[in-house]
């Protein structure tokens, strides 16, 4: 037997020849995937004990309305949870999540907030705009008057 071969019937014999899956968490921003759900301490502890059950339960409940978003895991900070999921949630999709959330037993459906995409603006300062008035005219503009004018 040639080296390729042995390769292969010992990666086969050790189950070495699939990778493992991995998520990649790692985005530069706030990504359109995530639902972000605002609530207490006490409700985020008490969700994260169960989240692989909670995310099994969204995940049934998504799917019983024949949507194309399944959730794909859960992580909490000290303001929330945030749900990651496969595609962009729509409003109706936002709406099944709320509901599982205000219904769940684990959590006090009182202190949790409406689900929502996160928002992000980008803003552009302008420091400066270069002006070379024509040689006839007899106004000169300065950078006062043109940030007024803008």
């Amino acid at each position: 037997m040639n080296a390729k071969k042995i390769d292969q019937v010992n990666n086969i014999i050790n189950g070495q020849s699939k990778l493992k899956p991995c998520i990649k968490m790692t985005t530069k921003g706030p990504s359109r995937k995530q639902i972000i759900i605002p609530m207490s301490g006490d409700n985020i502890s008490s969700f994260m004990k169960n989240s692989f059950l909670n995310v099994a339960n969204i995940n049934r409940q998504l799917h019983n309305a024949k949507t194309d978003i399944l959730v794909d895991y859960v992580q909490s900070d000290n303001t929330g949870i945030t749900i990651i999921t496969n595609k962009i949630a729509q409003q109706s999709d936002l709406s099944i999540i709320d509901q599982y959330m205000k219904n769940s037993n684990d959590i006090n459906s009182l202190q949790v907030e409406d689900s929502r995409l996160p928002k992000s603006k980008s803003y552009l300062k302008i420091i400066g705009i270069p002006f070379y008035p024509h040689p006839n005219s007899q106004e000169k503009l300065t950078l006062a008057n043109i940030e007024t004018i803008l």
